[in-house]
């Protein structure tokens, strides 16, 4: 039996949605839309399987996706790839994080975490043999520090991986925070590997900023995006990795041995969603903005403290204000008790857990939002 694996808790999303089912709780925890995602897109998809090609497609993309992306990323990221030498398909972006981390890391090698983080980046660190080495980044901020890289980082460091929008924290790096960390992986030759894939989901007119973009990087990170996140379809799993010639060659050889491919006509349909116009993008920016400002009110009308959202599907909420030490503890009585499912930030930390902060999810229709600000304030009127 694989012992690391065995040994690992059930993911908190899991276990919070398992909740939801069991109990019949509004489900504010997991991060997935409850629309069904653009339409012409999914009919793309559809056409596709119905007249299309449906055996193995090229092992790195369909070129037509590869193209599109690199179109896609220039327009708007100011980013220039070569679609056919730094642009990989993948199925999802877990599993390009996964083909990265195994590409990358020799047993030893140390690896920097910034926590809270995405709950699979340490297990796949791990399982590829690394040290995991973490920066610890707290509420309302969420940022870094040039003491605290210094004390993470060292000439053993071979990766550092950052997701940006920050998951589950909602915030956004700024251009020198990047610009720092590009300082740091170039004085102890490491890749970043960056988890891009919120990047169309910020809000109050900010625009992303890749990696890609930061000199010092452009040659020692990896890009990770994903068509779930794009397009609110979420359980398609189609991730985009972008690198360096050098680095995307020996991603695509750890790529090989563990999907090989992605299904080709959701291929086709996602280069057909990257060709939608800039109405399309901020018309969803848009419409999540106003559902994250809806919740927002809604929580501090109720009684709850919230944090700022600058990214995501999410925010967050501290608990402090209410006398409240124990997220997890606070999260099941909102289940029980409130019938309303949240997600501990605690459960994204490895060692010096924050405690007190419960993420939200927002990318929801008004009358799911309004069933859960209803209980919600029903349960803190009685506290």
């Amino acid at each position: 039996m694989n012992r690391l694996f065995s040994s690992l808790p059930t993911t908190v999303f899991e276990t919070m949605s398992a909740l939801a089912r069991e109990t019949g709780a509004v489900n504010l925890g997991q991060g997935f839309p409850d629309d069904p995602g653009p339409e012409d897109v999914r009919r793309a998809a559809a056409d596709a399987v119905l007249n299309g090609y449906n055996q193995y497609p090229s092992m790195l993309g369909i070129p037509e996706l590869r193209e599109g992306i690199a179109a896609h990323y220039a327009h708007h990221h100011s980013v220039t790839l070569d679609p056919a030498r730094e642009v990989m398909v993948t199925s999802g972006a877990t599993e390009a994080l996964a083909g990265a981390l195994f590409a990358l890391i020799e047993p030893g090698d140390e690896v920097v975490l910034f926590q809270p983080m995405y709950d699979a980046y340490l297990p796949l660190v791990l399982r590829a043999g690394g040290v995991p080495k973490f920066v610890t980044l707290e509420p309302p901020h969420w940022r870094f520090t040039e003491e605290a890289l210094s004390a993470a980082f060292s000439d053993k460091t071979r990766v550092a991986i950052i997701n940006n929008p920050l998951n589950p924290s909602a915030s956004v790096f700024a251009r020198e925070d990047l610009a720092l960390l590009a300082r740091f992986a170039e004085r102890s030759n490491a890749v970043v590997v960056s988890d891009e894939v919120w990047e169309h989901v910020v809000f109050d007119g900010a625009r992303h900023v890749s990696v890609l973009n930061i000199p010092g990087l452009r040659d020692r990170a990896v890009k990770i995006g994903s068509a779930g996140k794009i397009f609110s379809l979420t359980g398609w799993k189609v991730g985009f990795v972008c690198a360096a010639p050098d680095i995307l060659a020996a991603l695509a050889r750890s790529h090989q041995f563990l999907t090989f491919t992605t299904p080709p006509n959701l291929q086709v349909a996602v280069a057909y969603g990257l060709t939608k116009d800039d109405r399309y993008f901020r018309e969803m920016r848009d419409d999540l903005q106003a559902k994250r400002d809806y919740l927002s009110r809604g929580l501090a009308e109720a009684g709850f403290t919230v944090l700022p959202s600058a990214g995501t599907y999410f925010l967050n909420v501290d608990i402090a204000p209410l006398d409240e030490t124990d997220d997890v503890a606070f999260a099941q009585k909102l289940v029980h008790q409130a019938g309303v499912v949240t997600i501990p930030v605690s459960a994204f930390y490895a060692q010096d857990h924050v405690r007190t902060v419960l993420r939200f999810c927002f990318a929801k229709r008004r009358e799911t939002l309004d069933g859960a600000l209803e209980k919600l304030a029903a349960f803190l009127a009685k506290v």
